[in-house]
């Protein structure tokens, strides 16, 4: 979980010439994989059925599991891999006076479903400055929010060209899959702009990627953000954060694909609660009175 920082844009980087470093095969296989990703291939319970111990969100089939990727991110992640670089290029970029618009799609979730959706949405505004409102009919960009089969997953950040933003949670009994509060929360802050906690620079610092245990063709999920383009606004590593993968997410064999290398209280990849570095990151996201305290 970390800040998204503005960086060159990819045609900048083209416009440059940039040295290509990867095969032709290697850039297809990578655009055919950041493609899959694009698609509601249908096989969520099939996923969860064959990787149980994983959460749902690593089982939605998106990139990383649950990241809804826009096309100029895929040319962007393109160039960066072409070059043979990990640290895809995302702009940083926040809701306008910090407030979130957002609506439920007509008939996608029953009450109770409704309910655990803002709870989820009073937790962040309790413990952050985040402001969420109800879309009115004059505003073009907003988080829609919808109930698909597909898993639980949701766009990046704020884009004024992107007009609806997506978070979907596959529709289950609360605290269940999609429907555990800090699933919706892991979501919302993907709304917000974050990313997933062992994306970050130093990630090899505190787990072990056993890729032996990896489903082939899962790899990159577990690329990483180099310190030039990602922050952790002075937060250390958190194995618990709700946006941590859990220990077997994209396990082919049951065994475990991320390995803690220090003890840690609690258990990695939880998504019961959020924890206090969640939040203290999100407020030195937004510049929160008081975060930098």
């Amino acid at each position: 979980m970390f800040r998204l920082v503005l960086v060159a844009c990819a045609l900048g980087l083209a416009a440059a010439g940039p040295s290509i470093v990867r095969t032709r095969e290697e850039i297809q296989e990578f655009r055919s994989f950041l493609e899959s990703t694009r698609n509601e291939d249908g096989q969520f319970t099939a996923r969860t059925a064959r990787n149980p111990l994983a959460n749902a969100e690593e089982n939605s089939g998106k990139y990383q599991g649950d990241i809804v990727l826009d096309d100029f991110m895929i040319e962007s992640m393109l160039q960066e891999f072409a070059m043979g670089r990990n640290a895809y290029i995302f702009p940083n970029t926040k809701w306008p006076n910090d407030t979130v618009v957002w609506e439920l799609g007509e008939g996608e979730f029953g009450p109770l479903q409704t309910a655990a959706i803002e709870a989820g949405i009073k937790d962040i505004e309790d413990n952050t400055c985040i402001k969420f409102r109800k879309r009115e009919p004059e505003d073009v960009n907003y988080v829609r929010l919808t109930g698909g089969s597909g898993g639980c997953y949701a766009s990046v950040g704020y884009f004024e060209t992107r007009g609806v933003h997506t978070l979907n949670l596959a529709r289950n009994n609360p605290g269940e899959g999609c429907f555990r509060h800090a699933t919706i929360v892991h979501e919302f802050l993907h709304i917000l702009g974050f990313l997933h906690m062992q994306s970050t620079y130093n990630r090899d610092d505190y787990v072990r990627i056993a890729t032996e245990n990896l489903r082939p063709g899962t790899e990159h999920n577990f690329d990483i953000y180099t310190s030039e383009l990602v922050s952790n606004l002075e937060v250390e590593y958190d194995y618990v954060s709700c946006l941590h993968y859990g220990p077997y997410g994209f396990s082919i064999n049951g065994e475990p694909t991320i390995v803690a290398l220090r003890e840690h209280e609690g258990v990695m990849g939880q998504r019961v609660y959020i924890t206090d570095k969640d939040w203290l990151r999100v407020n030195r996201h937004y510049n929160c009175p008081g975060a930098w305290d």
